[in-house]
């Protein structure tokens, strides 16, 4: 699982501290097995398709001609913005 850029004090990561605020999330997530937030992430995709959080591509066809559904973008890992930057 990739964190993303608002964890790191600075870009590029690679070496930078994680933000004060991320710590306790960071050391949650090094815990994690990948094949359960695998899991976890195929199972809020399977969740979005059955309520419906999708959109149409027009233009674009699948299979038997019709347009194309996707899923509307979403995060696995959550963004966590402390009270002084709210």
């Amino acid at each position: 699982m990739h964190k993303f850029d608002e964890m790191y004090e600075r870009l590029p990561y690679a070496g930078a501290a994680i933000r004060q605020h991320y710590q306790r999330y960071d050391q949650w997530l090094a815990k994690q097995a990948p094949e359960v937030m695998n899991s976890r992430r195929e199972e809020a995709e399977m969740i979005f398709r059955r309520v419906g959080i999708t959109f149409a591509v027009y233009g674009a066809k699948d299979e038997d001609g019709s347009g194309t559904e996707r899923l509307i973008p979403f995060d696995l890992l959550p963004r966590i913005i402390p009270a002084h930057e709210w």
